[in-house]
């Protein structure tokens, strides 16, 4: 088990991105949180096996609506925390 910090830039906010990647990882078994940050980044801090955070990453990359772009991925390691679920924080 790890937990990474994601931040996401591009055409996330505003456009259910929030939504989408919480109900993502849920469904690949990622356990963290979720929020909006001033600069207009997303913030993703997930724990799970490292092909689970793997399989976040590529489908984050691919994209996960029409609406929402995702320019940019920048991906830093976290000591090991432990979620009790997906959050998404408002």
């Amino acid at each position: 088990m790890e937990t990474q910090k994601i931040m996401v830039a591009g055409q996330v906010q505003g456009v259910g991105f929030r939504w989408s990647a919480s109900q993502l990882a849920q469904q690949i078994g990622l356990t963290g949180t979720i929020r909006n940050c001033r600069d207009g980044q997303v913030e993703l801090i997930a724990t799970g096996s490292a092909d689970q955070l793997a399989e976040l990453i590529v489908r984050l990359k691919r994209g996960l609506t029409p609406w929402i772009v995702v320019d940019r991925l920048s991906i830093t390691p976290l000591p090991l925390h432990k979620f009790s679920d997906f959050q998404i924080i408002i």
